[in-house]
């Protein structure tokens, strides 16, 4: 079990914050010669087995095609309606002092989704009165928006709602509309933005302090890690084992009708997704760190086997036709000469919370049984 934080971590400088503010800015699959399914939809969801189930290729290369995959994103509660243990006092990642005496009506924002996602899972969807673009989980998406043009906040919208406390990090802006709205009375708890798959249980700690029910987050962040170890496991028997057979794989960040090409490396969450699903992190190879504009020398120094997406990305460059027209230096790496794309929900890919382990499950699934996937 993850051990809890009687208060969560000061913020610290880092990539994520710069993964943020891009994100602020801004088909088929075979086992053989030919892909199955249509290229024209690169929006086309396909869905995986569990990985216990399925039986990997002998030779992981031996492939061609893409795929979008979707995680099961299914809410399972900890605990129905839990009761809340307030007031409560906390240090945020900020270092502010934040009292809570009321979490009856709260807003759980992020850049992923996956604050308010959280709060759902702990057991306390009703205590939450709108969203973010990003939370789009059954249940929780007719809950009105409070952002606008993508993840910008909206003062007006928080405002009207009349919350009692507002979770959230610093990955949405602008930052003046949070301290609009701490001026205007409503505790603000900042929780650290940054998403890996080893924080994972510290935020399922931050939320449930913030909301008063520390013993379901423990609860949560047990069960969560449980999960990410099964997989894990899973990942193991049928990713080879050997690191030089292994896929050499990279993620990279588009934006077609804005230009916007980028490669994610060390540090970015990117690092940490590749290994989880036993990939070769070709990042570290290059020296790649952080997230920088994509060069033809980068990926010709790459070489990738196959291409971690988001999906929304994948759609903008018009799919993976597209994709290698904008970038021919791609279309010669072992990765576009096989259209090994393999991509997943904006929201979902880099979210790192109480979904992960499906998240690992079905990208591990799509890459090394593609065959699988329906």
């Amino acid at each position: 079990m993850l051990p809890p934080s009687s208060s969560v971590r000061l913020l610290v400088p880092s990539i994520a914050g710069l993964v943020v503010a891009l994100l602020l800015a801004g088909c088929g699959i075979s086992t053989g010669e030919r892909a199955v399914g249509s290229d024209a939809d690169p929006s086309a969801l396909r869905t995986a087995p569990p990985l216990a189930d399925v039986e990997p290729l002998e030779d992981v290369r031996a492939w061609d095609g893409e795929a979008v995959v979707a995680a099961d994103d299914a809410i399972d509660p900890v605990a129905e309606a839990p009761e809340q243990h307030l007031p409560v006092t906390l240090t945020d990642a900020q270092g502010t002092e934040v009292r809570v005496e009321d979490a009856s009506r709260v807003l759980a924002l992020d850049v992923h989704g996956t604050l308010a996602r959280t709060v759902a899972e702990l057991g306390l969807a009703d205590v939450l009165v709108g969203r973010d673009v990003s939370t789009q989980v059954a249940g929780l998406d007719d809950l009105p928006l409070v952002t606008q043009d993508g993840h910008d906040l909206v003062a007006e919208a928080i405002l009207e709602l009349d919350p009692t406390l507002v979770v959230t990090d610093t990955s949405l802006g602008p930052w003046d509309v949070v301290l609009q709205v701490r001026d205007a009375g409503i505790p603000v708890v900042v929780l650290e933005p940054e998403r890996t798959l080893e924080n994972v249980g510290g935020l399922v700690h931050g939320v449930a302090e913030a909301l008063g029910v520390p013993e379901e987050g423990a609860a949560l962040a047990e069960r969560t890690r449980r999960e990410i170890d099964a997989v894990t496991a899973e990942v193991a028997r049928v990713a080879p084992a050997d690191e030089g057979e292994r896929l050499r794989m990279v993620f990279l960040y588009v934006r077609g009708q804005s230009g916007v090409y980028y490669m994610f490396g060390e540090g970015s969450g990117a690092d940490s997704l590749i290994d989880a699903i036993g990939g070769y992190d070709v990042a570290e190879e290059i020296g790649w760190n952080g997230m920088k504009p994509l060069t033809d020398e980068g990926l010709v120094a790459a070489q990738p086997d196959l291409v971690l997406m988001m999906s929304g990305g994948l759609e903008s460059a018009g799919g993976v036709d597209g994709l290698l027209e904008r970038l021919p230096a791609l279309a010669e790496t072992p990765a576009g000469r096989h259209r090994r794309f393999v991509a997943m929900g904006d929201a979902a890919v880099l979210g790192f919370g109480p979904a992960t382990a499906s998240v690992l499950e079905a990208l591990t699934v799509a890459a090394y049984a593609p065959g699988e996937l329906s």
